[in-house]
């Protein structure tokens, strides 16, 4: 059975990394007969400057019939002076929002090997294995009326509308729950429920979801007591279901925790199944075409593509070892970089994992 995946390289270091990506998953595919094809689109500035269109209507329709995507980055300074409506960024909401991305699971796991690297005492993250689940296409980032408008007073006025339906809460939470009854059966919920009426709801959704998992053990916090506490004690926590906002500064700050934005994968997936695998980092253009960038976020996130979309557990663990046998060899690129460890390239750390492989 033949099955699909669309390359998305994008902008920035995106077209670096998801070829070492892409070299991983021919493979990958080679080695466990997996029947996948290939194909390619653009996205973001890269789709701009060659039609016009953060989104094309042909990437659009590729993935659309795509089994799943793995994405690079999208956006740089070049494009900043466009129009809200036309800037790289819009082509990455088009994606999520047309093909109904709503969940989005952010791993932050630290690998032993780069416990020095955490910005946090190696106490604190050692071990670090945890599972955010955020909303992708609802709340204040796609809700409407917004815009910017003229007040009588003649001052301007910029607005966004924070909103959530209760069937939006409701599936985001029940990813939620399942992926915290496959893990440790503990999950956090991080609202702002004190100030924020849309989250007084959430909160309400999740108690009600709570009687369908009994098994696992909920509890909310208020997302600036969330924030400190991933710092001050990250390992208390398993999985975290938030909104969008909420759940897209959470999974940065836990990044850090990890050692480097380098290293997180990520997934977005619709109901059935069908996701968009990206790093956790942006495109990074100050050090793009440099060959330095950090590949194996968008390696693991292919991983994460195996297991999730293409149901393929053995051909993922697999990428996930040989990814921890490359640290465990002691390379490293500039951003996990510790001493005694030896710096190689973007192409360098590709070319180590297909050899661990």
């Amino acid at each position: 059975m033949s099955r699909t995946v669309l390359m998305l390289p994008g902008d920035g270091i995106g077209p670096e990394i998801v070829a070492e990506a892409e070299k991983v998953l021919h493979k990958i595919n080679e080695k466990f007969e997996l029947g996948l094809t290939f194909e390619s689109g653009l996205v973001g500035g890269a789709a701009i400057d060659e039609t016009d269109s953060p989104l094309p209507d042909d990437t659009l329709d590729k993935a659309r019939k795509a089994d799943a995507i793995v994405l690079g980055a999208v956006g740089g300074p070049k494009w900043d002076s466009l129009p809200m409506a036309k800037r790289p960024e819009k082509g990455l909401l088009g994606l999520r929002s047309s093909l109904e991305l709503f969940a989005n699971l952010r791993p932050a796991i630290l690998y032993p090997q780069l416990a020095s690297a955490s910005s946090l005492k190696p106490e604190v993250v050692s071990g670090l294995d945890i599972m955010i689940v955020r909303e992708l296409t609802g709340g204040i980032y796609f809700g409407q009326p917004r815009g910017v408008r003229e007040l009588e007073s003649g001052e301007r006025q910029g607005y966004n509308t924070y909103a959530y339906t209760e069937s939006e809460i409701r599936r985001i939470g029940r990813v939620a729950f399942e992926a915290a009854q496959q893990r440790g059966k503990k999950l956090c919920s991080v609202d702002k429920a004190n100030v924020l009426e849309v989250t007084v709801l959430w909160r309400e959704i999740m108690e009600d979801l709570r009687r369908e998992y009994p098994d696992v053990e909920l509890s909310h916090m208020y997302v600036d007591n969330a924030a400190m506490q991933l710092v001050r004690a990250p390992k208390q926590f398993d999985v975290i279901v938030t909104g969008n906002m909420f759940g897209d500064i959470l999974s940065d700050e836990a990044a850090m925790l990890t050692g480097s934005i380098g290293m997180l994968p990520s997934a977005s997936l619709n109901s059935e199944k069908q996701g968009m695998y990206e790093p956790c980092h942006g495109s990074a253009p100050d050090i793009a075409g440099q060959g330095v960038a950090n590949p194996l976020a968008t390696i693991l996130s292919a991983a994460m593509m195996l297991r999730y979309s293409l149901g393929e557990e053995k051909a993922a663990e697999n990428i996930e070892a040989a990814v921890s046998k490359v640290l465990d060899q002691g390379l490293r690129t500039a951003d996990i970089m510790s001493e005694g460890a030896k710096k190689v390239s973007t192409r360098e750390m590709g070319e180590a994992v297909l050899a661990a492989l």
